[in-house]
């Protein structure tokens, strides 16, 4: 341990101690060079066991990870040194203190202050699951969230947290705090995403601000009403939301969570009915207004109202506007200008598949508008195929996560919409059998891993198999649809049998027709051209893996040392 006066490679002054916790102490000291205060790790090295070696390992993972990092809610890593048996690590002093600290002398936090730290955590939390690779922090409470005077927070303790690595089926080691980890942090459920830190945070959000800690007594998150009747009902649905046991059920990114609290009043049944009130007194406002135009009485106004609200010239204006932002924008204001259309979300629908992304920032614009104006739209004679249009441009386009995070959240925010095609199409809806094929394979992926667990899959892949067979064959039969489109199915095919051959063989699907499905995608995919860098990636990703999901088929069929019930 340093002593106090201690020079620390010739230059950090150690000042006094000013934490403890594990296989570390950290200090304040001053640099004798630079006059300037700084926070200095010790971390120790004498450890045989194996918890401790992971500890060690992971203080000395959390100081390179926090090396690559710039964002102003995380400190800054300035120097490592290593001196034998000890590493001290160099790092930005925070004044301030620790939340867990203020809610221990204080009690829970008022509402508008805990928002404003839920936002700056979604944010910085954002910054860490946008990289590449993805930063799974995994640890996040009151204890590693510091408050500096001036309101806004620090990230600190990086020593659990890991970077996504995809493909990988679970994490290496599991580790979080009891109370504030997920479930998934434990083991069994995949490996830690964003949508972990998204439970973790609203476990921090519910004890910030009834005060209860999720590690005593009850143990169970009661509505946060229940505590406190004056706190906001729609941020108590944010936050039940965001502890959901299953990953799927959360926001599935800190950008959605971010939306979600900067409107969380919208959520709230109180505001809702505030706002029905208004509209009956705006339709009767209106009522009047209109039959103050029917009688003449102010031809003035009239052409005023025709003149702010042309619609017919704004659309236009977009049709001929060349920059995509630019277009988006006058899209929405006729959107606005004339709710009860779908034409400019048809419009915006293009302006969005254009680059083959649908971005995060994108749907923000476009659902602030959309669900607005959602009831008007769902009595349009169109709105089914509308609502079928947008479920394909989340499954095809949707750009969230990597790999099997951008897979699911795709199937899952996409299921919704088809889901409302069906119900508002009818049975006369064109593509009515389409919908029902995507939202039973969205299904499909969206629940699979949960009943894998609970070992009640079984009989579920055949049904699944049969829509993919469907949905290849529809697809094949029409050549006008978009090449990513095509190579979406197809890797979807890929995907599949490779993951679920045994399954599929279980289940009753033979060899030659798992063998045929994979034809048609390879067929398929030697007929798609390609016109972009994206697309040509996709297309060489799937095409080399045509061979892995054959040899996955032969293996499911010709390895007979292990008895079927043991396979699966």
């Amino acid at each position: 341990m340093a002593a106090i006066g201690a020079m620390i490679d010739g230059k950090y002054e150690i000042l006094k101690q000013i934490g403890v916790g594990g296989m570390s102490t950290v200090y304040l000291a001053m640099d004798q060079h630079l006059n300037k205060q700084w926070a200095v790790k010790e971390i120790r090295l004498k450890a045989d066991d194996r918890e401790s070696r992971v500890i060690i390992q992971s203080l000395i993972a959390e100081a390179n990870l926090m090396k690559k990092l710039d964002h102003p809610a995380l400190p800054r890593i300035v120097d490592i040194i290593d001196s034998r048996d000890t590493i001290f690590v160099i790092m930005d002093y925070i004044e301030g203190e620790p939340l867990s600290r203020i809610l221990e002398r204080e009690g829970p936090q008022p509402e508008e202050d805990v928002l404003e730290w839920a936002r700056q955590l979604c944010d910085v939390l954002s910054y860490l699951h946008t990289r590449k690779p993805p930063i799974i922090y995994r640890d996040m409470k009151p204890g590693n969230i510091m408050i500096r005077p001036d309101g806004n927070i620090r990230l600190i303790d990086f020593g659990i947290a890991r970077e996504y690595k995809e493909g990988k089926v679970s994490d290496t080691v599991p580790l979080g705090t009891k109370g504030y980890a997920a479930p998934e942090q434990f083991g069994g459920q995949g490996q830690t995403d964003a949508r972990t830190d998204i439970y973790s945070l609203g476990v921090t959000l519910y004890q910030a601000l009834t005060g209860q800690s999720p590690s005593e007594p009850p143990y169970e998150f009661y509505p946060i009403r229940y505590w406190d009747p004056s706190l906001s009902g729609g941020l108590e649905k944010i936050i039940a939301k965001c502890v959901k046991p299953n990953p799927q059920d959360r926001y599935q990114s800190c950008a959605e969570l971010f939306y979600a609290l900067s409107h969380y009043e919208e959520e709230d049944d109180t505001y809702k009915a505030e706002q029905r009130k208004k509209l009956r007194k705006f339709t009767v406002a209106a009522a009047g207004f209109v039959m103050f135009l029917i009688f003449g009485v102010s031809g003035i106004f009239l052409e005023s109202w025709a003149n702010t609200q042309n619609y017919d010239g704004i659309f236009e204006r977009a049709e001929k506007e060349t920059r995509p932002a630019q277009k988006e924008e006058l899209l929405l204001q006729c959107a606005e200008l004339k709710p009860e259309s779908p034409e400019p979300y048809e419009a915006l629908m293009d302006v969005y598949k254009s680059d083959l992304s649908f971005d995060t920032e994108e749907e923000a614009g476009m659902k602030s508008t959309l669900y607005s104006n959602l009831e008007t739209l769902q009595s349009a004679d169109e709105y089914a195929e509308l609502a079928f249009e947008l479920g394909k441009l989340y499954w095809y386009y949707y750009d969230y996560g990597t790999g099997e995070t951008n897979f699911v959240t795709r199937m899952k925010s996409a299921i919704q919409w088809f889901e409302d095609a069906i119900e508002y199409g009818g049975e006369d809806f064109k593509s009515r059998d389409m919908a029902l094929i995507y939202r039973d394979i969205g299904k499909f992926n969206e629940s699979i891993t949960m009943e894998i667990e609970e070992a009640s899959d079984a009989g579920k892949y055949a049904p699944y198999f049969q829509n993919l067979v469907r949905l290849t064959e529809q697809m094949n039969e029409n050549p006008d649809e978009a090449e990513i489109v095509m190579l979406e199915i197809y890797r979807l095919d890929v995907d599949a049998i490779e993951t679920y051959a045994r399954k599929f063989r279980r289940d009753g699907i033979t060899q030659e027709q798992m063998e045929d499905l994979l034809a048609a995608a390879g067929e398929g995919l030697a007929r798609t051209e390609t016109t972009t860098d994206k697309t040509e990636g996709i297309k060489k990703a799937v095409t080399g893996r045509l061979d892995e999901a054959a040899e996955a088929v032969t293996r499911a069929f010709t390895d007979s040392r292990v008895p079927d019930s043991e396979r699966y």
